[in-house]
């Protein structure tokens, strides 16, 4: 079995859990090729020299599975690696909230013994694809694609097509399109609705609307959105997840399903119900 492992340098708390993993692996004689930003940290613990990886281009076919250890913004980058690689992936969470990373820091043991016996799930999740007018590159984002005002208080007009058919011109500060994965992240905090995972729907959720009748709207995630930005700066910025670009105004931005999934291993006590209970504290009485 052959396992990768990807952690972010900066998150120094989470170096210890990444070392305790590492070891636990070598002691179940797992294969591991490790996240080539964290050899030379490891290396000051573990003397032993790792497979590496830095994009998804380095991902062999060989990899069973990739296990990422941080919070829910280190699953998103790991996200970003596997790309089409279709490599199912687990996150370690040792960050806050944990919606992605849904393994404690204290479950690392019995998680790695289910992961070697094949006890789990693997639950697809839908990403989307953006281009942009200026730039035939396309980028990817599990969680949502978002515009948003640049160096300005100023609001930002937004002229939004559905399947080439005119939905709104949105006044606002900015604009999401969200997955059911990402309905939980950005969006939830505008007021976006929750949407469970296994539905095949977008949502378009704006961010401070100058019209207070605007609302969020749920559309199918087969659709093909294009935006249009007016602005009296000269750019604007466009977010796919945590990845940021400035994009030139009455730049026009294409935002589609991607043709591929991600591959999310589900632990037979975990589910995304009892995650919302669990994060968001639903049916807790905190009056006492």
């Amino acid at each position: 079995m052959k396992i990768a492992v990807f952690g972010q340098t900066y998150k120094t708390e989470s170096l210890p859990y990444i070392i305790d993993l590492l070891q636990l692996l070598l002691a179940n004689k797992i294969e591991i090729t490790l996240f080539n930003e964290l050899q030379e940290l490891v290396n000051q613990n573990i003397s032993i020299s790792f497979d590496s990886f830095n994009s998804s281009d380095d991902l062999s076919a060989d990899i069973d599975l990739m296990i990422s250890v941080g919070g829910d913004g280190t699953m998103l980058q790991a996200a970003n690696i596997i790309q089409d690689a279709a490599i199912p992936v687990i996150g370690i969470n040792t960050g806050r909230l944990g919606f992605l990373a849904t393994v404690p820091k204290n479950a690392i043991q019995s998680a790695v013994e289910q992961l070697i016996s094949g006890d789990y799930q693997i639950k697809r999740r839908s990403l989307l694809q953006v281009t942009t007018g200026e730039n035939s590159k396309a980028f990817f984002a599990l969680n949502e694609i978002s515009v948003s005002r640049k160096n300005s208080t100023t609001m930002i007009t937004i002229d939004t097509y559905i399947n080439d058919q005119y939905l709104n011109t949105y006044w606002a500060d900015g604009l999401i399109v969200a997955t059911p994965t990402g309905s939980t992240g950005y969006s939830l905090s505008c007021n976006g609705p929750i949407i469970a995972p296994d539905v095949q729907a977008l949502s378009i959720t704006p961010i401070a609307p100058h019209n207070l009748s605007i609302r969020p709207l749920i559309i199918r995630d087969d659709a093909q959105l294009k935006l249009q930005i007016k602005s009296r700066e000269n750019h604007f910025l466009l977010a796919m997840d945590s990845h940021v670009e400035s994009i030139h105004t009455h730049s026009e931005i294409y935002i589609q399903k991607a043709a591929f999934e991600l591959q999310m291993i589900e632990l037979p006590n975990q589910s995304f119900y009892k995650t919302l209970r669990e994060k968001l504290l639903w049916g807790k009485d905190n009056r006492n």
